[in-house]
């Protein structure tokens, strides 16, 4: 699906961005272009990968103009810039509504006018029943890109994949838990009863290189994840750890929701992954149509964080010496 395309990332010098790239370079891609704001860790990446289909370009998703110029020639877009930082979206709610709701505006229409055949985004599970602006962003985000096959027809297939926590991501909690533990300080626990999802960053780049693939258009995507134990995190990180308790963060839930009940209603099973469905337009989920085996969800089908299965202490502990998290 990647032979001789032209792939664009927005965001592309994060975490799940360099993940990305590292993938996509081993495909016969034409060009793979970092869109993205932060010069110093585009030259980085110049360096690390050292590849002669890897492209950068300076910009800002607020900027429409340069996202028309930067999409010239693109096939594939998948967007990954956002604020993702729930404090700070509760004390800078502007600068989040400009990046993570005008800024995906910006990008559809400039991917439309520049005849990208497919785009992809990535949301959060904060983006199902928010309490949180970030969150709120995220909902705005996932319904432009969902509504957007309505009324840009089939000349361009959009969708979204939703997840939960990247173990060991900018901004969670592992690599605070570690800093702690290597000074003998106590862990900040916000409860001692909240609980995760949680995904690896492989699997992150496998869900959307298979929304790539697999996306008629209007599609949630959401995989099948464990979820974890906040006290068991910090128990597989340092067992005779001492914590203090600090709080639930403005905009924080103490469980994570990614199906909500309503959500349920037009949701469906596609084995590894489950898709939200539109309620109407185009593509729902009275008329979807795909090559993939599905099934219909139970009634008042939902999924939280809090009521899901969970890692254990020893997987937990698996899961950081695989990343080499010492």
């Amino acid at each position: 699906m990647f032979q001789n395309k032209t792939i664009l990332i927005t965001g592309g010098t994060g975490t799940l961005g360099n993940a990305l790239v590292k993938k996509i370079l081993t495909k016969k891609v034409k060009k793979l272009i970092i869109f993205s704001r932060d010069e110093l860790k585009q030259h980085e990446m110049h360096i690390k990968y050292n590849s002669d289909k890897l492209r950068f370009f300076l910009g800002d998703i607020r900027d429409s103009s340069r996202l028309f110029r930067a999409l010239n020639g693109v096939n594939i877009v998948i967007h990954a810039a956002a604020l993702k930082q729930v404090p700070a979206s509760e004390y800078n709610p502007t600068e989040f509504i400009d990046t993570n709701i005008i800024g995906a505006k910006n990008l559809l229409e400039q991917s439309f006018n520049n005849k990208v055949e497919k785009i992809v985004a990535l949301s959060t599970d904060k983006a199902a029943a928010p309490i949180n602006l970030y969150g709120a962003t995220k909902l705005c985000s996932d319904k432009l890109f969902v509504s957007s096959n309505q009324y840009y027809g089939n000349k361009m297939v959009s969708s979204v994949v939703r997840y939960g926590n990247v173990m060991n991501s900018r901004g969670s909690v592992l690599p605070i838990f570690i800093s702690k533990a290597k000074r003998n300080e106590y862990f900040p626990i916000t409860d001692e009863n909240m609980t995760r999802f949680n995904i690896s960053i492989e699997d992150g780049v496998d869900m959307i290189l298979y929304a790539i693939k697999n996306a008629i258009g209007g599609e949630i995507f959401v995989p099948k994840l464990k979820s974890y134990r906040i006290m068991d995190l910090a128990k597989a990180v340092k067992s005779d750890f001492e914590y203090k308790i600090v709080g639930i963060r403005p905009g924080e839930k103490l469980h994570e929701d990614i199906i909500t009940k309503s959500d349920g209603v037009t949701s469906i099973d596609l084995g590894k992954y489950y898709a939200i469905l539109p309620a109407s337009g185009k593509v729902n989920i009275k008329n979807y149509k795909t090559h993939l085996k599905f099934k219909k969800l139970p009634k008042n089908f939902s999924y939280n964080s809090g009521e899901n299965n969970y890692l254990s202490v020893s997987e937990l502990k698996k899961i950081i010496n695989k990343f080499k998290i010492k």
